[in-house]
């Protein structure tokens, strides 16, 4: 199973730039301020024998909290159109629909995953921890001492699958019974889409999952 380097393999160019968005951001920016200095100054000066109707107000609320969400996501499109080769959204649009391997919990519908194993130096012993959404030690399995990508089924030593959700792993490697290490593992899981958050860039993964662009290392078809 060929993967490709993250930070090497991925150049995705895109045609869109930022001066639009940007003219954009910079005039709902300045309607936004003239809007709550206008609202400021009107309570400011009401008559307190005959102030502002509670429904007036209301609606006054409402257009300030529109305008105040539309600042905000034009703020994030920038951010997004801004970024390096051609734009963060340019790359992660390349994304959707191929696997990124990630150490963050993926999704297990009960079928095979891929897992990236790394050695632990001197181990005579790596055992396997795979841990559910809430934290929880659901399986351990005795593994080789080797490194490489595997295939994990999921299965528990009556054979029975584990339930479909979200996981993540780690190994342990020992000698003599006693630990010497514990890394994370990462696994293969699909990418379905990608969102702006205020961290950066996220990608959304096949069963509810996500990554930020930071922890993943590989791409894959």
């Amino acid at each position: 199973m060929a993967s490709i380097s993250a930070a090497t393999g991925v150049g995705y160019s895109s045609s869109q730039n930022s001066t639009g968005t940007a003219s954009e951001s910079s005039g709902t920016n300045s309607e936004f301020e003239t809007f709550l200095k206008m609202l400021t100054t009107q309570i400011k000066n009401q008559d307190p024998l005959n102030p502002m109707e509670g429904t007036e107000f209301a609606v006054q609320l409402a257009t300030f909290s529109g305008v105040e969400q539309q600042v905000q996501t034009n703020q994030l499109l920038s951010q997004l159109l801004e970024g390096s080769s051609g734009g963060a959204l340019g790359q992660l649009s390349g994304w959707i629909g191929r696997e990124v391997r990630t150490s963050a919990p993926v999704w297990f519908d009960q079928s095979p995953m891929t897992l990236q194993i790394e050695s632990v130096a001197d181990a005579d012993k790596i055992e396997l921890v795979t841990v559910d959404a809430q934290g929880n030690e659901v399986l351990r399995e005795s593994i080789g001492t080797g490194s490489g990508e595997v295939d994990w089924q999921g299965k528990r030593t009556n054979g029975d699958l584990l339930p479909e959700g979200l996981y993540s792993f780690r190994i342990e490697g020992s000698k003599d019974g006693t630990i010497l290490e514990t890394k994370e593992v990462e696994a293969y899981t699909r990418v379905t889409g990608a969102e702006m958050t205020t961290d950066g860039a996220r990608l959304v993964l096949a069963g509810g999952g996500s990554a930020m662009l930071d922890e993943v290392t590989a791409l894959r078809e």
